[in-house]
């Protein structure tokens, strides 16, 4: 059967979404849509269409192809095959702990693809990891995995509807099962002064809770979803970035 998902783009030699030198697979499609969010043309599950005024040349021959890049259609559907074959070019450079990161977007609102290319990398001796907002719960994708990277970013239930549009209830929840599985995860919240920021104290006394936690992570604020929302029509507010990240590491000692 050949298995097809929603793809944004593939990194290659990324450092930044696990251990060791990795390829990240960004898939499309969330059920957050949080206000700061850094990759905002992988919220909708469907191909959409990103404009960049700024880029445009005037050429004319937009229904050939925009070579300036001022059009760029983002999301493609591949193939697990087609997708496995641009993992195979970074495989020499997966020594240590290198591997694989299904990211998004949100990789369990794909949960056949998903399980389909983490087996594939698993058949093939890749280490396999995912980062996700765990508002869904797939547990055979969960064996699948040599690390998972899960976001609780909101405590205040309330709060949490209000800058992401759905509860957290589920999440915590679906943190607790996920203890139960004897799979490495870490635990993460994207700080953002004045929101998140100030439920660091309480996240981290749920996180020393869990007894397969292998880190409480704090990830500081970047504005790079502005430029990729404005191109998508959508006006994202720039929050400011944090200052007093140092004080609040000590929270994230487990």
């Amino acid at each position: 059967m050949c298995v097809k998902g929603m793809i944004t783009d593939i990194q290659h030699a990324s450092i930044h979404d696990g251990p060791g030198i990795r390829t990240t697979v960004f898939l499309k499609g969330c059920p957050l849509h949080c206000v700061w969010c850094h990759n905002p043309e992988c919220i909708a599950f469907e191909p959409q269409l990103l404009w960049y005024p700024e880029k445009c040349i005037g050429c004319g021959k937009c229904e050939e192809g925009c070579f300036s890049g001022a059009k760029v259609i983002c999301g493609k559907e591949m193939t697990v095959e087609e997708v496995f074959e641009e993992i195979m070019l970074d495989k020499p450079y997966y020594t240590g702990n290198g591997g694989v990161t299904v990211s998004g977007g949100e990789p369990l609102a794909q949960p056949e693809f998903t399980l389909a290319l983490l087996k594939k990398c698993r058949e093939n001796h890749i280490h396999t990891a995912i980062e996700t907002c765990l508002y869904i719960y797939h547990e055979e994708i969960f064996k699948h995995c040599d690390l998972i990277m899960a976001d609780l970013k909101i405590w205040d239930e309330e709060k949490h509807k209000q800058y992401t549009g759905v509860s957290n209830k589920s999440i915590i929840e679906n943190f607790k099962k996920l203890d139960k599985l004897n799979i490495p995860f870490i635990m993460r919240t994207p700080v953002i002064e004045g929101i998140t920021d100030v439920e660091v104290k309480e996240i981290s006394r749920f996180a020393k809770t869990l007894k397969n936690i292998q880190k409480y992570e704090l990830l500081p604020y970047h504005p790079l979803g502005i430029p990729k929302a404005k191109a998508l029509g959508i006006q994202q507010e720039r929050f400011k970035e944090i200052t007093n990240m140092e004080a609040l590491k000590r929270y994230a000692d487990l």
